[in-house]
């Protein structure tokens, strides 16, 4: 693992298209509740969107580290990648396991961005991080799918021209494991929307277009099915890791935002004649949040580094995502308590990203999710749910 700045070139080419999205614009993007398309078409543009497709796909072929790096950088420049960064992770899915015509059709597109694959239908109402029983199911007519259920938080699905969906293939009482029977599909939107596929936006706290979706007798082609039926759920768990480092580098990016800006203010506003960062009490909790985001940011590399090599890096990944998710939860606060009642005045923008901050912690996987899978796979503990 190299230590320190790492990619320091690339890092300095994503904070200057950053620089160019001020936050008065997440700002009025936020209260309009509208997608951020300048500033995706710049990620896509530059080819930063295209990190992790192989070149002979047309992508750029860096490391998961390289990735990791650009979404850090997005989020400590004040901007947000939660609008786009599935683009650069729900094809590793296709790409590990989709045919070489699937590939040869699909990923040169979207790496260049003429298509979007940000969608990925998993989580159902009834069902939430117990995805073995869902209940969404595909059933096999000749050459096509019919596809009957619903899925929940399935953001950017109004972005996407292709969506990743996991069904349920076998009925759960025909498998001997229950993680058998899941299929994963490749669903071209443009063909099915309005006709057996609904997307209706749900209105949340944070700007993050996120989507319930619906199927009512959708047809879709055979040619759709991602490898083979019945394993899709070993197909996804091979993305997860990557999503999780991904996305704890978001939130190591955040932490470090957060940190900048309460440093900044607490030497800055001066009360009873000193600024306020010489109390310990102001000073103390932005100095653990800055000591918890370094120690994330080693496990977030360290996720990086096996996830490279080939090797396991669930034990990695799943803590770097609890630790950086909490750090950066930290820092939100230190920063906003240190800010006062400036904190809720928007112009300060500390709120919005306040309140974007502690999603981390609920998804891609909850907290008391990754303490699971410690408990059980790390630890060896008997299984608690």
């Amino acid at each position: 693992m190299e230590l320190g700045p790492d990619w320091p070139d690339l890092r300095d080419q994503v904070r200057r298209i950053c620089e160019k999205f001020p936050q008065e614009y997440w700002h009025e993007l936020d209260e309009k509740s509208e997608y951020p398309d300048a500033f995706v078409n710049a990620l896509t543009e530059s080819g930063y969107l295209a990190a992790l497709i192989p070149e002979e796909y047309g992508g750029s072929g860096l490391p998961l580290r390289a990735a990791s790096v650009i979404l850090e950088t997005i989020h400590a420049s004040g901007c947000s990648a939660a609008a786009c960064h599935a683009q650069m992770y729900i094809m590793g899915t296709l790409l590990r396991h989709g045919s070489e015509a699937q590939k040869q059709q699909y990923l040169p597109k979207i790496a260049t961005g003429e298509l979007r694959l940000q969608a990925f239908g998993v989580t159902e109402p009834t069902t939430g991080s117990d995805t073995t029983q869902l209940k969404t199911r595909a059933v096999r007519e000749g050459e096509e799918y019919v596809i009957n259920g619903q899925k929940i938080w399935t953001s950017r699905a109004r972005q996407s021209d292709l969506m990743l969906l996991l069904a349920r293939t076998t009925s759960p009482d025909e498998v001997k494991k229950r993680t058998d029977g899941l299929s994963v599909f490749l669903v071209d939107l443009r063909e099915v929307v309005g006709k057996g596929c609904e997307i209706r936006p749900i209105k949340t706290m944070v700007n993050h277009n996120t989507n319930e979706v619906f199927f009512d007798n959708m047809r879709i082609p055979a040619s759709a099915l991602i490898g083979d039926e019945g394993r899709g759920f070993k197909y996804i768990l091979s993305g997860m890791n990557a999503e999780r480092v991904l996305v704890a580098s978001e939130a190591i990016g955040d932490g470090k935002w957060f940190i900048e800006k309460g440093v900044a203010y607490s030497n800055e506003r001066v009360v009873f004649g000193s600024a306020i960062g010489s109390n310990q009490a102001v000073q103390h909790p932005i100095a653990r949040a800055y000591a918890e985001i370094q120690a994330a940011d080693m496990m977030v590399r360290q996720g990086a580094a096996l996830f490279q090599a080939g090797l396991d890096c669930g034990e990695a990944a799943n803590i770097a995502k609890m630790l950086a998710s909490e750090a950066a939860w930290h820092a939100a606060e230190a920063c906003f308590t240190a800010h006062g009642g400036f904190a809720f005045a928007r112009e300060y923008h500390i709120e919005r990203k306040w309140r974007e901050c502690r999603l981390f912690q609920t998804a891609p996987i909850s907290t008391n999710m990754i303490l699971n899978y410690v408990a059980q796979n790390v630890l060896g503990l008997p299984r608690s749910y």
